[in-house]
């Protein structure tokens, strides 16, 4: 087989005033040579005339440079006359020229200023509204999930719930407990000091059960799952949204809902008020050893005062929260979740948020919850 050889583009001076150009002037003739043909032009004295009758062939690629060393200082093509291009190149040369020349003239996007504060201030109130309006839509249809849910228990997914349980419920148990022991040993600690100044040592348990039972202990519980579980939720229903499984469930006419959100609220709602049960025991555990140690009140004489302190009215109103709290954390962190597109950034973007608006919305819930139970007299 025999190979053909194809002569490297050149640039050679013949005479003071002329620039001979030869060889062949396409992607393979010019190779790697590019920067050093035009540094050979740049370094010639003017005035210079190019010849191109020595040109053998000539592509897309020879033109662009051809173009560059013509160009001149001006960029449009008038810097240098040429003379002795085949007449077969010359459509191919100006079609280059043409396109350069108008790639010039194409006017440059002004970099747009920064936001005023106002501006900024404007568009995140729009973005908030736009969050709002599209959680709203999402609360609607998983209702109507629900709903559909009521209608036809057998599509309740039973194994999805139990797996949820366990994972948001039983799973947790070890940090709330440890969570609520500590909060209820500092609640004791910090109260320690002034009862004993009045003598009212007795009273460290009315301290303890009634802040454990009413605020604390669902407070804490509700964060901790929040952090827990509900960045759990963004990342999972993300992380699909990214791969398209939510859009595969939508084309083979699964509702997303039924399946990746009622499951989990239906598990929180059980285990959030079980999980505040467990730690109301261990924030009055951590009480009641701390005024043993501190205020030298027994065991015995903590749980009479305890039961005496604390109604049951007091202990419901605490069990009464984790059902709104658990219902908050996971509609926000699935709604984050569906949100969530692009890749892997997008995925703890939305992760972020979903437990920052869930911790959020819980102490502003546990506001209202305060607020109402005032104007209740509960």
């Amino acid at each position: 087989m025999r190979t053909h050889l194809v002569a490297p583009a050149a640039v050679s001076q013949t005479t003071p005033q002329v620039i001979a150009l030869t060889g062949c002037w396409t992607a393979r003739g010019l190779g790697e040579r590019e920067r050093d043909l035009l540094l050979q032009l740049a370094d010639r004295p003017a005035p210079l005339t190019v010849d191109a009758s020595g040109i053998e062939a000539l592509d897309t690629a020879g033109a662009w440079v051809l173009h560059a060393l013509l160009s001149g200082p001006r960029g449009d093509g008038s810097g240098l006359p040429m003379q002795g291009l085949p007449a077969e190149f010359g459509g191919l040369l100006e079609s280059v020229r043409a396109h350069a020349v108008a790639q010039a003239h194409v006017p440059v996007t002004a970099v747009a200023a920064a936001p005023s504060g106002l501006e900024s201030a404007g568009r995140a109130v729009v973005s908030m509204v736009e969050q709002f309006l599209a959680m709203l839509s999402f609360i609607g249809e998983s209702a109507q999930a629900l709903v559909n849910w009521l209608l036809h228990p057998s599509r309740i997914r039973w194994r999805a719930v139990l797996f949820n349980l366990r994972s948001a419920g039983f799973d947790a148990l070890p940090i709330v407990g440890l969570l609520s022991f500590l909060l209820g040993v500092v609640v004791a600690y910090q109260g320690a000091d002034q009862l004993r100044q009045y003598g009212a040592n007795i009273f460290v348990a009315d301290l303890v059960g009634l802040s454990m039972l009413r605020e604390f202990a669902p407070l804490i519980t509700a964060i901790i799952v929040a952090g827990r579980s509900g960045s759990a939720y963004a990342a999972q229903i993300g992380t699909m949204a990214v791969t398209e499984e939510i859009d595969a469930m939508r084309t083979l006419g699964l509702a997303p809902q039924e399946l990746l959100v009622l499951p989990k609220v239906l598990a929180l709602v059980i285990a959030l008020p079980l999980l505040t049960v467990f730690a109301d025991v261990m924030g009055i555990l951590g009480g009641m050893m701390m005024a043993k140690t501190q205020l030298d009140v027994g065991f015995g004489e903590f749980l009479d005062r305890l039961v005496k302190a604390v109604s049951i009215t007091s202990y419901l109103v605490g069990i009464g929260k984790a059902p709104v709290f658990a219902a908050i954390i996971v509609m926000v962190g699935c709604f984050q979740g569906f949100r969530t597109h692009g890749g892997a950034d997008s995925v703890g973007r939305q992760t972020t948020r979903s437990v920052v608006q869930s911790i959020f919305l819980v102490i502003v819930a546990d506001a209202l919850f305060s607020v109402a139970f005032s104007l209740l007299d509960l």
